[in-house]
Parts: C-alpha cells; sequence; structure tokens
C-alpha cells in the first residue's frame, strides 16, 4: 500500500506540538548547578604525602602533560651503628590540563594513592598557560574529592583491615594473663593413669590378686574319684 502524501509531515509536526506542550527541564547553569555522578572526571587532585616520586604517573601518560622535580635527601641511621638511607623529595608536580585527555591512566598506575579524581570542572582560563596547575592548586582540589562507596554487604573484607585486625588480635593475646594450669606433677599422675572402659570395672573388682592363692574350685565328692 502506497503511503499517504504528507504523513511524514504530520507526524513530524505532531512529535513537535507534543514536545512544546511538555515542560522544560534544562538546567540553567551556573545559577543551577548540575548534580555529578560520583565517578565524574573533572579535574585530578594530589595527595603529596603519599606521592613517593616514583615517576610511574609522568612515565605512563599518554600526552606528557604530567611534570615532576625532585631532589634527594640523607635520612640519618634510626639505631646506633646503622646506615644511612636516601629518600626522594617532591619539589614540584605540574598537570598541564591544556594537553590532558582525562583518561586516568595517571590515576591508575600510581602504587600509593597519591592522585584522585575530583568532580570540580570549573577552572577555565583565558590564557592557556594559567591551565599548567602546581602541586598547590592539585593540593587543593584533593579536598574535593568525595568519599569512596560503601562495599557491599556480601563481598570479602579488605586485605588491609583483616591483616590490621590479625595483628590487633595478635598483641591482645600476647598482653593477656596466662591462664592457670595444673601442677606439672598432676599432669604426669594423670597421665599414668590407665583408662578404663566403662562396662569393665566390675569384673576387674571380682578378679583375685595375685598374691593372693585362688580358692579350690572342685566339688565336694570329687575327691575320691580322683
Amino acid at each position: 500500500m502506497a503511503p499517504i502524501p504528507g504523513s511524514g509531515l504530520a507526524k513530524g509536526l505532531a512529535v513537535t506540538l507534543r514536545t512544546m506542550t511538555k515542560k522544560s527541564v534544562t538546567a540553567q547553569y551556573p545559577d543551577a548547578q548540575p548534580d555529578l555522578p560520583p565517578r565524574t572526571r573533572g579535574v585530578i587532585g594530589l595527595f603529596e604525602e603519599n606521592c613517593t616520586v616514583c615517576m610511574l604517573c609522568a612515565r605512563e601518560c599518554p600526552d606528557w602533560c604530567i611534570y615532576i622535580d625532585s631532589h634527594k635527601e640523607t635520612v640519618p641511621a634510626a639505631t646506633p651503628g646503622g646506615r644511612e638511607r636516601s629518600r626522594n623529595v617532591l619539589d614540584r608536580f605540574a598537570i598541564d590540563f591544556s594537553l590532558c585527555m582525562y583518561c586516568g591512566i595517571c590515576i591508575e598506575v600510581c602504587p600509593f594513592d597519591a592522585l584522585f579524581w575530583s568532580p570540580e570542572f570549573e577552572y577555565a582560563e583565558t590564557d592557556i598557560r594559567d591551565l599548567t596547575h602546581e602541586r598547590d592548586k592539585l593540593r587543593e582540589w584533593m579536598w574535593t574529592v568525595p568519599a569512596p562507596p560503601a562495599l557491599d554487604p556480601g563481598a570479602e573484607e579488605p586485605k588491609e583491615l583483616a591483616a590490621a585486625r590479625k595483628a590487633a588480635d595478635k598483641l591482645s593475646a600476647q598482653q593477656a594473663p596466662p591462664a592457670t594450669e595444673p601442677h606439672a606433677d598432676e599432669q604426669a599422675r594423670a597421665a599414668e593413669q590407665p583408662t578404663r572402659p566403662q562396662g569393665d570395672s566390675k569384673q576387674q573388682t571380682d578378679q583375685p590378686k595375685p598374691d593372693q592363692p585362688k580358692p579350690d574350685q572342685s566339688k565336694p565328692g570329687q575327691e575320691g574319684s580322683a
């Protein structure tokens, strides 16, 4: 059957009329702030206390937009006669967000949880050179990082919590007073006593002792026949 001429136009106008009669749902930004999902990739926050200057994030970044500078400091020995050690001290940690493509590889490869996603996204600049943010600015965004979601009630306990609980139980067991134990002589005496079956107690008491003569079991009147 051939379509009726002008039916497509009528359907389009009907959709337009239905849309015009509905209430508008447009959020008037910036007066109305958007309700962002918890895993929004807005900007990267730095928790520099956890950074060990391992350079993994800078090496794995596909855009090479992470700049890290550091120097070494000598740490004195903790015990007398010990050996001095050296540690890396972070001097600069900067991210050029004009080059960043928000892939999140730097956050995933960080082994010490020093980088996090923050939902902040209002950091536009009039000059592109101002999009290179130093560690002070990255640290300010760290405090806007949302808390991690709660674990599934049926999920396994994290290994860190299990190890900490095991160490606490071991420490409390060492600090607890020892339980009272029986004397060593009583333990040895109890070990030397043989165990008797419950049904053989009467039979063992009826048996004659080895140093006593056995009674004559012969009946009267059988002596002459012998």
